[in-house]
């Protein structure tokens, strides 16, 4: 039962469906059990994922031609957004300007603090955002099922690779209670990162399945690579991570595996 208290406060913390009540009293609450929790940030990708499949699914079946697709795309980033209350890409758009913004490492982690939006964070959104919908419209002309694929295992595969971030270095986030990640500053252990990796071989599986060895694991692999590029960006800049860090690193991932995806071999 622990599993399901600690996959439940994930999805409180990590998106705006509200556990509240009764139950919320049920899963109770404890930085210990929040970092626990997140191991099963991938479970919480089912679920974000299940949401922008189905209303792509919808907007498509009345949105004719390429355009419509483009419509959908954007309802179903819509969705996600809202559902997570721009989380992740609150993190990207932190590290953008952090990291544009200065090349001291103190003057970046006090520029990613500021709850304002500079240029460069402007910039990165709007080119991810707009990354996103084009390429999610580029993959409907694969059809439908490809879209579903795509945005299922997306949120899924790319909530998996900030654990290996957190697991692996180390916690340079701001110490004080209102930093949104500091129940995260101890590194998860290797349990932890198995429940993670478990989430998310169905939707491994899935690829594979559905699109062939090389293709299917083309996405995982990119992924892969994007998360290393981003942690390999953060220990030579900042030295480790942060919440900021995790969050640009799941919108990069998912990037990785739609292009992936809506590459023509």
């Amino acid at each position: 039962m622990n599993g399901v208290r600690h996959f439940l406060l994930a999805l409180q913390f990590f998106t705006r469906v509200p556990v509240t009540g009764p139950l919320a009293g049920w899963v109770g609450f404890s930085p210990a059990m929040l970092r626990a929790s997140a191991a099963h940030f991938p479970g919480v990708g089912w679920l974000v994922g299940a949401v922008a499949a189905g209303v792509f699914c919808i907007a498509q079946a009345g949105l004719p031609g390429f355009a419509g697709a483009l419509a959908a795309a954007a309802l179903s980033t819509i969705a996600t957004v809202l559902m997570t209350g721009a989380f992740h890409e609150d993190g990207l758009a932190d590290v953008a300007d952090g990291l544009g913004g200065s090349a001291d490492r103190a003057r970046a982690l006090e520029i990613m603090k500021d709850s304002r939006i500079g240029a460069f964070g402007a910039i990165a959104l709007v080119l991810a955002l707009g990354l996103k919908v084009l390429l999610l419209g580029a993959l409907a002309g694969q059809g439908v099922p490809t879209v579903v694929l795509a945005l299922v295992s997306a949120h899924v595969l790319s909530r998996l690779a900030p654990l290996f971030l957190i697991r692996w270095l180390p916690y340079v986030g701001d110490e004080n209670a209102a930093s949104k990640s500091k129940p995260l500053a101890d590194a998860i252990g290797n349990g932890a990162l198995l429940v993670g990796v478990a989430w998310s071989l169905p939707a491994m599986g899935w690829l594979v399945m559905t699109q062939g060895a090389m293709r299917g694991l083309a996405p995982v692999l990119l992924c892969a690579l994007a998360a290393w590029l981003v942690a390999r960006l953060l220990r030579r800049r900042l030295r480790g991570f942060t919440g900021d860090g995790l969050g640009a690193t799941q919108q990069v991932c998912e990037l990785a595996i739609y292009l992936a995806l809506a590459w023509r071999a």
